[in-house]
C-alpha cells in the first residue's frame, strides 16, 4: 500500500512538471513559426514608421519563439482608426499590435470625437523612446521666436484633430496667444513637411524632434527651418535656448492644464496591444520589446539611422495612461477646452 503510494504520488509529480513544462512552453509554442502584424496608425516615412520598421527588424529575436514581424500601415484620423481597431477588432491573441499617436489613447479623457476605447484597457509594450516635440517655422516665414508666434498669423499643416499636430497647435492659441493657422488633412506628418518645403504652409507644431534629427537635421543645421518652442515637460539637452512651453504658462492652473497634454511626451513611441491578450504573451512581448531595445544590433541600426532611442518599458507607460485618466474632472475638462 505504502509502494503504490509512493508510486503514485511520483507519477502525480511528474504530471505536475509536465504541466508547469507546457505553459512553459506555451508562449515559444504559440509564436513559433507565426507571423505577427505590427501595425502603424500613419503613412509611411513618417517618424512613426521609421521606428516601427526598425522595432520589426530586430524584436523577433527576443520573442519566444522566434515569430516574423510584418509592419503594416492603417493611417487615419490621426492614429485614431488603429486605435479604434485595436481596441474593438484586431485579434487578441498577440498576433497583432501596433504603434498611435502618443496622444491618442487620451482622447476619450480630452473630449476628442470619434475614439471608441479607454486607454487603460490596452496592453502597453513600451515606448521607444521619451519625445520633446517642437514647432518650427520655414525660414521664409517671418516667424522667427516664440513672441513672433503671438504677433503674427504662421500657417501650419496639421494631419487631423486627434493627432498632435492639430492638438498641440490649438492649445498654443487657446492658453498662450499664438496666431497659427492650421491647415489640417494630411495623412501624416511627413506630408506636412512636404508641403513646408513646397511652400502650402509654413511651418508645423508637434513635430518631435526625433523625427527632425532623423529625416530633416541638414535643414536645421543649415538654418533652413526655425524652432520656436519646445512642446515637452523638460528641455531637450540639443536645445537649451529655446523655450519650453511649460515656462509660458500665465499662472499656476494653466501650468496644470499644460502638464497634463503634454505628459504624453514621456510616451514618446508608444506600442500597444488589443485588451484581452493573455497574460503571459503580454509579459513575453513587454520583455522582448525591451530586449530589443537594449541589444547592440538594434542599438547599431538606430544609430545609423539617427534615432533617438531612450526606451520606457510597458509597466511604466500603464501606469501613467492610468495617471492620466485619474486627472480631476475639472482639470480635464478645461484641457479639453483648450483643444477645442
Amino acid at each position: 500500500m505504502i509502494g503504490l503510494t509512493v508510486r503514485a504520488v511520483g507519477a502525480l509529480m511528474l504530471g505536475l512538471a509536465s504541466v508547469v513544462a507546457g505553459r512553459a512552453d506555451t508562449v515559444a509554442d504559440f509564436y513559433r513559426g507565426r507571423t505577427i502584424e505590427l501595425y502603424v496608425g500613419y503613412s509611411t516615412g513618417g517618424g512613426y514608421d521609421i521606428y516601427a520598421r526598425m522595432l520589426a527588424r530586430h524584436m523577433g529575436r527576443f520573442i519566444p519563439g522566434n515569430p516574423t514581424l510584418v509592419v503594416k500601415n492603417m493611417e487615419g484620423a490621426g492614429s485614431l482608426r488603429l486605435a479604434n481597431w485595436l481596441a474593438n477588432a484586431g485579434p487578441r491573441d498577440g498576433s497583432a499590435f501596433g504603434t498611435i499617436g502618443r496622444g491618442t489613447s487620451f482622447d476619450p479623457i480630452l473630449g476628442q470625437p470619434g475614439a471608441q476605447f479607454m486607454g487603460p484597457d490596452f496592453n502597453w509594450l513600451g515606448s521607444m523612446n521619451h519625445e520633446v516635440s517642437v514647432c518650427a517655422s520655414w525660414h521664409t516665414s517671418g516667424v522667427a521666436t516664440f513672441q513672433d508666434m503671438q504677433r503674427k498669423e504662421l500657417v501650419v499643416g496639421a494631419v487631423s484633430a486627434n493627432d498632435d499636430t492639430m492638438q498641440f497647435a490649438k492649445v498654443l492659441n487657446s492658453l498662450l496667444g499664438t496666431k497659427l493657422k492650421i491647415v489640417s488633412g494630411y495623412p501624416g506628418g511627413n506630408d506636412v513637411v512636404l508641403a513646408m518645403e513646397r511652400g502650402e504652409v509654413n511651418g508645423r507644431c508637434g513635430w518631435s524632434w526625433s523625427s527632425v534629427l532623423t529625416a530633416h537635421m541638414a535643414w536645421w543645421k543649415e538654418n533652413k527651418i526655425v524652432i520656436l518652442v519646445q512642446l515637452a515637460l523638460a528641455k531637450h539637452p540639443d536645445l537649451p535656448e529655446v523655450p519650453l512651453v511649460t515656462d509660458l504658462a500665465k499662472n499656476d492652473a494653466q501650468r496644470q492644464m499644460l502638464r497634463m497634454i503634454f505628459a504624453r511626451q514621456v510616451m514618446g513611441r508608444p506600442f500597444l496591444a488589443p485588451p484581452g491578450v493573455p497574460a503571459e504573451r503580454v509579459a513575453a512581448l513587454r520583455k522582448a520589446f525591451m530586449d530589443t531595445t537594449a541589444d547592440k544590433d538594434f542599438l547599431a541600426d538606430a544609430e545609423k539611422a539617427k534615432l533617438e532611442i531612450n526606451p520606457v518599458d510597458g509597466e511604466k507607460v500603464q501606469a501613467l495612461v492610468k495617471e492620466i485618466y485619474a486627472t480631476p474632472p475639472e482639470v480635464a475638462k478645461q484641457a479639453a477646452a483648450a483643444l477645442k
